[in-house]
């Protein structure tokens, strides 16, 4: 049963009494008013589970209960009785409650906390009968983390908010993204189109947006993709008219006017993700950052589909493992890999953006032994931004002071041996936000936090020894009392003559003295013995006493536990405002020391795995020289599989054209066209992030959206086949691709009959060629199409190459140019397992229809239907099996013992034989 604080009262089937109960008094008639308190507090949080603090538990009632102990795995039981029925009850340990929300936020629950807002003491004040004040003191959400236990390291965690402002024109729409555990707070439009796509560029934990917009039939494709993400709230939260005021309130300023100029529906978009913040952490103020403005612009445009058929940050299946991040990943700070995932799922279209960040890669592949020295020390960098965010908010520990200090440690040391080093770009503005550290800081945390920090500030023993003069008087002299104790202890056993006595203690009797039952006669019998040991208690083997002098003795001891650990709390508060009113210099050289952390780490895998430096500019270029794919190159290299076949690629511009090429790739399935596509749109996505790629020679002009459809799948959720899928997609890329996005699309139009998919295909790279007018990489298996390279001026024929031996095919992995004349699915049929009556089937149809009417080449083998054929094949086995015995009995002949007669009835037998078969 969980044990319950003594004020606290609940509903409880009259045969059970808790142990608190009896001690207290409790009577049965008094828990309506807890329960009445209850249902009042669950009421305002209708939508979230209540965590109901009583005692050392987060108890939950009614169908929370039954909720939460479906998802964690926790005995329901019941507490009484209300409105005649049964009340559902389980709860949780309050020391072990991040383990349980991490596991209730994962499966899309919010959770209200309500805790004792009074002290007992106080609620006794009103009457025996009165219950404790307690309210809810935080909504924790999916997109409101911040705990330590709660938070993935290497991911943010963002809230986003979606607003839609209608007015005489098209509705504009902005999006809002905050995320409180590292004050990151940006801004920017959108539009239907591509609202989808940057709301994945971000990948929010939580999307709020108005309820108007929530039930709105045009906004349910997007609902539909992103699901629980999505959470309404109401309107009024998104209003424009007030949205200003409530901006410039939550950062105490008169105007906004130094915080730059936002459209009516960003602001209304901050405006409720500042509410939503406000609403959830109830009375404390996260240490947001001003909010920054993204434009649309300016960073790489990619489209859902080609985010997940690339696999950016997690593969089809929500693995991290064999992603594009996984492989380029070398830092080794929180903080870092958080940049890092950003940068790569926002590409810039800035070629000058782009150089800078290639220039400080550049600088640190050029000094490997600073490099070196500058990653060991960013491998003891702690989580500044976090541990910021948990002490703001009234959630931090000794710890994240600790992670302060070591941060500013790791700081100063890395701009102690930066010294006397020329860098520019993104190298020197970290430099110089390192400076800028607050060195009083620094000085203070050094001499008042000890070296060893406890988890939890309640457990004292924080600060350093000699930083507080009071404080070091409170603990010699409760350090001093356990040594008393222990001195009073030996005197007390020499003086009863009982060697066994000791002084010990709990919570519930304090310092006692404690015997056996059998030596209790030392301290009970005569006067003297009498007076001096108070009887407090008789166990059934033990019993315990007391003394003046162990009660004063008591009371100082307390005392002067209390007020050091008082005096500890009250310089961990100061401590605490110290680093929050420096909170923006700190978060700034976090970010710097992330920048270094990237920009280090994609140094060394520029180094580790022969990386180029790309050359990015505002031209139509799209030249790679020997390119290869990052993900699949280091998994050949960790499976030991050999090295990886690399290969080029040119789009660029014919005979001084202003508009790039297109390949129309033709090959054997298996022979790596998807492995060339992805590779090259890869590689274009860490060009344009600032990072070396893969290959030999990379010139890129900035690519400006990009869509890759690569695989196939259906959405029977939403009705769609596998083919409508591709449509869908594929109708997207030809609406909104430009002169400078890149298009890759793999077999457009294979899902349907041969000659519809033919026709769509070859519209579709008409289309390409002359409307969009882009760069793009075609693979398919008509190849017929191969015959538009005669027409079109811009595309060519690329293939893979092949060679077969023996019967058998063996993929080269090789791009060159021309046509592929076979498409070998026979051959990769069997190499799949086929058996070999269908490959051979297979063989035999396939020359038929090689050979067959091109008008109608079905026709012919209208009398060879599989059908009939399956009959045929029967037959034919059968008369191998009667074929076979014949050829036995031939074999076992001997014509050379044999007269004309018995051969002559030998012939006779083996035609009967054969009949008979």
């Amino acid at each position: 049963m969980n044990c319950l604080s003594v004020n606290d009262q609940i509903l409880r089937p009259n045969d059970i009494l808790t142990t608190a109960e009896l001690a207290t008094g409790e009577s049965r008639a008094s828990a309506t008013p807890m329960m009445e308190q209850y249902i009042e507090i669950k009421a305002a949080n209708p939508d979230s589970l209540l965590f109901y603090r009583m005692g050392d538990f987060y108890e939950l009632f009614f169908q929370d209960a039954a909720d939460a102990s479906r998802a964690l795995g926790i005995t329901l039981t019941k507490r009484g009785q209300h409105l005649g029925q049964d009340i559902p009850m389980c709860g949780v340990p309050v020391h072990a409650a991040d383990d349980y929300l991490q596991r209730l936020i994962a499966l899309g629950f919010r959770v209200a906390v309500c805790e004792q807002v009074e002290d007992p003491a106080e609620a006794k004040k009103r009457g025996s009968k009165s219950v404790v004040r307690r309210d809810v003191v935080r909504l924790v959400t999916p997109g409101t983390l911040t705990e330590e236990k709660l938070l993935s390291p290497s991911d943010s965690n963002y809230l986003m908010a979606l607003s839609r402002i209608r007015g005489g024109g098209e509705p504009a729409m902005a999006l809002a993204w905050v995320d409180i555990s590292t004050g990151v707070f940006r801004l920017s439009e959108t539009a239907p189109q591509r609202l989808l796509a940057d709301i994945m560029r971000v990948e929010p934990r939580e999307l709020i947006l108005p309820d108007t917009l929530f039930h709105d039939p045009e906004f349910r494709p997007v609902l539909d993709v992103i699901g629980r993400v999505a959470v309404p709230q109401p309107a009024v939260l998104f209003d424009s008219a007030t949205a200003e005021s409530r901006i410039a309130r939550f950062y105490d300023v008169r105007t906004l006017d130094g915080f730059g100029t936002f459209s009516r529906a960003e602001m209304s978009a901050a405006s409720a993700a500042i509410a939503y913040v406000e609403k959830t952490q109830i009375a404390e103020r996260p240490p947001l950052g001003l909010p920054e403005r993204e434009s649309s612009a300016s960073t790489l445009f990619i489209d859902p589909a080609t985010r997940a058929n690339l696999e950016l940050v997690r593969t089809l299946s929500g693995e991290k493992g064999g992603t594009l991040l996984k492989a380029i990943d070398r830092t080794v700070t929180g903080g870092g890999a958080r940049l890092l995932a950003e940068r790569l799922m926002s590409p810039l279209t800035d070629p000058a953006a782009i150089n800078r960040r290639l220039d400080s890669i550049s600088a640190l592949i050029g000094l490997p032994a600073y490099a070196a020295e500058l990653r060991d020390h960013l491998k003891r960098l702690p989580d500044m931004p976090r541990a910021i965010a948990r002490l703001a908010l009234g959630r931090g520990g000794p710890r994240d002071l600790g992670a302060i200090l070591e941060g500013l440690r790791v700081a100063r040391a890395i701009a102690s041996f930066a010294a006397g080093k020329a860098f520019d770009g993104e190298l020197a503005e970290a430099r110089t936000a390192i400076d800028a550290l607050p060195q009083p800081l620094l000085d203070t945390l050094s001499a008042q936090l000890a070296d060893e920090l406890p988890l939890l500030k309640r457990d004292g023993g924080f600060v350093r020894e000699g930083a507080d003069a009071e404080l070091d008087e409170m603990r010699a002299l409760r350090d001093q009392s356990r040594r008393v104790i222990a001195g009073l202890q030996l005197q007390y056993a020499e003086e009863t003559g009982v060697r066994s006595l000791k002084i010990k203690h709990n919570n519930v009797l304090g310092y006692f003295i404690e015997v056996s039952a059998g030596n209790a006669a030392a301290l009970t019998e005569g006067d003297t013995a009498k007076a001096r040991f108070i009887h407090r208690q008789t166990m059934a083997g033990a019993m315990r006493f007391t003394t003046t002098v162990l009660s004063e003795l008591e009371t100082k001891i307390a005392n002067a536990a209390d007020r050091a650990l008082a005096i500890e709390l009250a310089v961990f508060d100061r401590l605490t405002a110290k680093v929050v009113c420096d909170a923006e210099p700190l978060k700034a050289a976090a970010r710097a020391l992330a920048v270094l952390d990237v920009t280090a780490g994609l140094a060394a895998l520029a180094e580790e795995q022969a990386y180029c430096r790309p050359v990015v500019d505002s031209s139509t270029m799209f030249e790679i020289v020997g390119g290869r794919h990052p993900v699949v190159e280091q998994a050949l290299r960790r499976q030991g599989g050999g090295a990886f076949v690399a290969n080029s690629c040119d789009l660029s511009p014919r005979d001084g054209g202003a508009f790039g090429a297109i390949w129309l790739l033709t090959g054997p399935n298996m022979g790596g066209k998807s492995t060339f596509l992805r590779q090259n749109a890869l590689i274009a996505i860490l060009a344009q992030m600032g990072a070396y790629v893969p290959a030999d020679e990379v010139h890129l002009g900035v690519v400006d959206r990009l869509f890759s459809r690569v695989g196939a799948s259906d959405d029977l959720a939403r009705g769609r086949s596998t083919f409508m899928v591709e449509m869908v997609e594929t109708a997207a890329i030809l609406n909104q691709a430009t002169e400078r996005s890149l298009v890759i699309l793999d077999e457009i139009g294979r899902g349907t009959a041969t000659f519809d998919g033919l026709s769509i295909a070859w519209a579709a790279v008409e289309h390409l060629h002359e409307a969009n007018r882009c760069r793009g990489l075609f693979a398919t298996h008509f190849h017929e199409l191969t015959v538009l390279s005669e027409k079109l001026a811009r595309l060519s024929n690329a293939t893979m190459r092949v060679k077969e031996w023996d019967g058998d095919v063996i993929f080269l992995h090789e791009v060159g140019p021309g046509a592929a004349d076979r498409s070998y699915g026979i051959q990769v049929a069997r190499l799949a397992g086929l058996p070999a009556s269908v490959v051979a089937r297979a063989r035999d149809v396939l020359a038929k229809l090689e050979d067959a009417d091109r008008k109608n080449p079905a026709s012919q083998l209208i009398d060879d239907l599989p059908l009939f054929q399956v009959a045929v094949r029967r037959e034919e086995a059968k008369g191998r099996q009667g074929a076979s015995r014949v050829e036995e009995a031939l074999k076992a002949l001997n014509p050379d013992d044999m007269t004309p007669r018995d051969a002559l009835e030998a012939l006779y037998a083996l035609k009967k034989q054969l009949g008979n078969a």
